[in-house]
């Protein structure tokens, strides 16, 4: 009996002719035709005027923190349900992540527990769209505008979601964007900024060349770093985009067949909830378990992986890592952070592989 991952990159289109062309021509580094022409399929794709490209969702992140002027000791919104990057990213500016709970529907970050966080330090919030269901970007733009703050969207898992028939990269002052090799868009590595916003895309740019002037070469006027994406990065990356939507539809697909697979189990575990206003892209579709904690749900995991399926638990909290632990009251992370799982969720799962799993977690709940 075959082994089900959890996840794993399609690589059925074009990829292995770009990155051939790029070895046949020489062009493996941080210049060619690849990179311009995945930037702009990408900011065509998210609707924005500028797409730039990193070298991974991480560096991405800092990147779009430098550019937008965060500075130490400076405080930053942060769900507390996340992956350890988005905190992490407003460390490496030596500025603070300030945690706040999640809702309970979609773990995204809780608008009502926002402003109670906002001090005369803080200078933005950074939503995620974890797993790609986005998070509630009208009430966060507001909020941000009542208080003056800059908005950054943390799209790392959610190429092609939707608030109200927008594409997430373009509601905020900028977002970012992860294409690592479990992402619905992969490079292997890299990362992806986009805005609307012409200055702040030349900032992003001059920092992400070392600082280095772009009209006079060799010519630093700022620390900058080396962020840049790769020729190769970018050929697989424009191969991934010219099928960007029939992976979105795979997915689609998928979250279907697991609704239907799973739905006898509702009384034990909860399906993902869709808002009305939000298209999700199901980067990891993921169930909870109505009762019990970590022990419960590993035990879960276990007999799965006994029965050769691979899952993963959701994200801890930042709040309970050695270092951003704090004392703060975070009820619903808490609780969900305990029950949740990441069941298989890549295109070339089959209607037999979801059967399967359905069955072999009917027996794990037992």
């Amino acid at each position: 009996m075959k082994r089900i991952s959890v996840a794993q990159p399609k690589l059925s289109g074009n990829e292995q002719k770009y990155v051939l062309d790029c070895l046949e021509t020489n062009w493996i580094s941080s210049n060619g035709k690849y990179i311009n022409a995945f930037e702009q399929e990408f900011a065509t794709f998210c609707g924005v005027k500028h797409a730039i490209a990193a070298n991974n969702g991480t560096t991405a992140l800092h990147l779009a923190l430098v550019a937008l002027g965060l500075k130490p000791d400076e405080e930053v919104i942060v769900p507390t349900v996340t992956y350890i990057a988005t905190a992490n990213a407003v460390r490496y500016c030596s500025a603070t992540p300030v945690f706040v709970d999640v809702c309970s529907d979609t773990m995204n970050i809780d608008p009502e527990a926002i402003e109670a966080k906002i001090t005369p330090k803080t200078r933005g919030i950074i939503p995620v769209h974890l797993y790609g269901h986005p998070a509630d970007m009208t009430r966060v733009n507001d909020i941000a505008s009542r208080y003056g703050l800059w908005v950054l969207e943390d799209a790392a898992e959610a190429h092609g979601a939707e608030v109200h028939g927008k594409r997430v990269g373009g509601l905020g002052a900028c977002a970012i964007f992860s294409f690592f090799g479990n992402k619905i868009i992969t490079t292997g590595e890299g990362g992806m900024v986009t805005t609307h916003d012409d200055e702040l895309a030349a900032k992003l740019r001059l920092f992400r060349g070392q600082g280095m002037d772009p009209q006079r070469r060799y010519w630093f006027p700022v620390i900058g770093y080396n962020y840049r994406m790769t020729n190769i990065q970018a050929a697989i990356g424009l191969a991934q985009m010219e099928n960007v939507n029939q992976a979105l539809y795979e997915r689609e697909r998928l979250a279907g067949w697991y609704n239907e697979a799973l739905a006898e189990l509702e009384q034990r575990i909860i399906l993902p909830v869709k808002q009305e206003w939000a298209k999700e892209v199901y980067w990891m579709y993921n169930i909870f378990l109505r009762e019990g904690g970590a022990q419960k749900r590993d035990a879960v995991m276990r007999s799965l992986d006994e029965a050769g399926i691979e899952t993963r638990p959701v994200f801890y909290p930042m709040h309970v890592m050695p270092p951003y632990q704090d004392n703060g009251v975070y009820p619903v992370a808490d609780l969900w952070a305990q029950r949740g799982i990441n069941l298989p969720t890549h295109q070339d799962l089959t209607r037999e592989d979801v059967e399967r799993i359905a069955s072999s977690l009917k027996v794990a709940l037992a």
